[in-house]
């Protein structure tokens, strides 16, 4: 209670009052929406025996050797852990523990008691202590089974989580990798703060091991890779799944969007405290450093993120090449100065030009300052006069320059942080990635810190339901699981500043102009890429405010509603199911709302 109050305070003074009611009230909502879930979605008693005839049924009951080393563990919970695994209605496991020599004489006692009572756990007795990874690795050469899943020895598996693998491997059975959802339990049984997980997105695993609990890898990987590495304790689990995923292709990773883990948040635990194990966290960033270095990736360094347990991968730049900024405007002189003098003033990567593109713009102040941008290098004046269309005209403004690089950037933004560009760019220079977005904040006249307007998109969000804004309007605070200060990767991000390779966005046909003129074409766009296999990637390093009140403003014309109703619908009929299966979304969070809550 104490520590609550102490992080209280300061989470306070750091963010002011309306954050602070606004954060606890998110809390206190995803408390009570989690109960009412855990009712509508989780096998009551009655089901737990019929999935356990389900089991009889698999034709394919593959073995799963479960890892716990243990050490000085207390009574209750390490019973806990176990009766966790005995109450399985999945029945092809074994449990292998291996004990460091625990201190505490009743650990042995109850290895030893539980070993004879069931030939299924398998116990190692070390005379001494190899550490979290060796004690591991000695759990390990006990395991016989196809696949092993890790248990930490306070911790639960929920009855069904063995069920649900089983009947995951037996609709696809290629698969190398798996992992759940999880949520957290107190010493009293209360279970709370859920973490319902995306699909497989490799920036936000090199941002935080957000996979963690529960995870199984096939025995052979492990045996390729050597099993668990000396040098990481702490983050032990962080490295081995680091290695694991390198050689690993994106669709032999499978992930379970059902809570199939409790978290034991007690005292002392790393689940009740961030800055119980300060250790674990330079460990995880010797495994990302490591990690990188496997892979032949420059990286600058391996540096803090946003919180405790976050990671920011600095990825070395390849070159300087030149950008072509576009910036589509229609006399918002006032906006579009503010835009370009940011740029010019607080930008430290300077190997850009300026394409702006004009539509029709006649009012006397946009003419003078187009006159004053003529003298300007580096700005190009381009002009486009056809009716207002926003994929037109940057079609139209690409095929006017020829940088490698474009980033499309609306007139009403503004720079806050001097490395946006860069941060933007080292993540466009990868492979693997098609486009990133950066941060757009709203100066908030309600909240001590500003507002997000952007920190990345998920599909079948707003009026629509073809993509929103994930926590629009919320202020600028860690929210659920921090996701928008983590680089992570998205569905979409929007056209308001999204950076591209020249190649890429030539290849998937640019901006839908015929059937997109107006909404959409950034999701469009986005979902091209990830069709081509490339990834979309958010950077919360990259930060602009976005003054919503400049500009060309929203049109609620009955003729834009309907305009914007049937790209609705072209979205809808185009992507189809796409829309409803966003894999950076867990499809167990609110399609009604932005802000992560429960889906009910």
């Amino acid at each position: 209670m104490i520590r609550l109050v102490v992080d209280g305070s300061r989470y306070l003074a750091k963010n002011g009052v309306m954050s602070f009611i606004a954060t606890v009230n998110q809390y206190i909502k995803r408390d009570l929406q989690y109960g009412t879930w855990i009712e509508n979605n989780e096998p009551g008693e009655g089901d737990l025996s019929a999935l356990s005839e389900e089991c009889r049924s698999f034709g394919y009951r593959p073995r799963i050797s479960i890892i716990m080393p243990t050490w000085n563990t207390d009574e209750k919970w390490l019973r806990r852990a176990i009766e966790s695994l005995l109450s399985q209605v999945y029945d092809n496991w074994e449990l292998c523990i291996a004990d460091g020599s625990s201190e505490k004489p009743h650990v042995q006692r109850i290895l030893s008691e539980c070993a004879c009572k069931d030939p299924r756990i398998k116990v190692k007795l070390l005379k001494d202590n190899k550490g979290i990874a060796g004690n591991s690795n000695e759990a390990l050469s006990l395991a016989t089974g196809e696949f092993v899943g890790f248990l930490d020895h306070d911790d639960e598996l929920l009855p069904f989580a063995l069920y649900e693998v089983a009947k995951v491997l037996n609709k696809y059975n290629y698969l190398d990798l798996i992992y759940s959802d999880e949520d957290k339990i107190d010493g009293k049984g209360k279970r709370s703060e859920p973490f319902f997980k995306p699909d497989w997105s490799p920036d936000l695993f090199n941002s935080c091991n957000y996979m963690c609990h529960f995870t199984l890898i096939p025995m052979r990987i492990l045996e390729e890779i050597g099993g668990f590495a000396a040098g990481y304790d702490g983050s032990q689990d962080y490295d081995l799944f680091l290695r694991a995923t390198e050689n690993i292709d994106r669709d032999r990773i499978y992930h379970i969007p059902k809570i199939l883990y409790h978290w034991r948040m007690i005292p002392g635990s790393a689940a009740a405290s961030c800055n119980a194990k300060p250790y674990a966290y330079i460990a995880a960033k010797k495994a990302l450093t490591d990690s990188m270095t496997r892979r032949g990736i420059g990286i600058s360094e391996v540096a803090d993120g946003s919180g405790t347990g976050i990671y920011r991968i600095k990825y070395s730049l390849i070159d300087e090449p030149r950008v072509s900024i576009i910036i589509a405007s229609r006399d918002n002189a006032e906006g579009l100065k503010n835009c370009i003098q940011s740029i010019f003033k607080k930008t430290q990567y300077d190997n850009f030009e300026i394409a702006i593109v004009d539509n029709k713009g006649r009012k006397e102040e946009t003419q003078k300052y187009y006159g004053d941008l003529a003298k300007v290098e580096r700005v190009k004046l381009l002009y486009y006069d056809h009716d207002f269309n926003y994929s037109a005209m940057n079609n139209f403004a690409v095929s006017k320059t020829s940088s490698d690089y474009i980033l499309f950037l609306n007139d009403h933004t503004e720079v806050i942080s001097g490395g946006w560009l860069s941060a933007m760019l080292e993540h466009a220079q990868r492979k693997e990635v098609g486009a990133v977005g950066g941060k757009l904040l709203l100066k908030s006249k309600l909240f001590k810190n500003e507002s997000i307007q952007h920190c990345g998109m998920a599909l079948g969000l707003g009026a629509h339901g073809v993509a929103g804004h994930v926590y629009y309007k919320w202020p600028d605070i860690n929210g659920y699981m921090g996701l928008n200060n983590i680089i992570r990767n998205c569905s979409a991000v929007t056209a308001a500043c999204m950076l591209t390779k020249r190649s890429i966005f030539e290849r998937v046909g640019g901006f839908d102009e015929v059937n997109l003129p107006m909404a959409f074409g950034e999701v469009d766009f986005c979902l091209k890429l990830r069709r081509c296999g490339y990834y979309v990637v958010y950077t919360p390093y990259a930060q602009m405010y976005y003054h919503e009140s400049s500009g060309r403003g929203r049109d609620n014309s009955p003729d834009a509603q309907k305009r914007s109703m049937e790209e609705a619908n072209y979205m809808k009929r185009k992507w189809g199911e796409t829309l409803d299966n966003d894999p950076f979304y867990n499809p167990n969070l609110s399609k009604t709302r932005g802000d992560y809550s429960i889906r009910l």
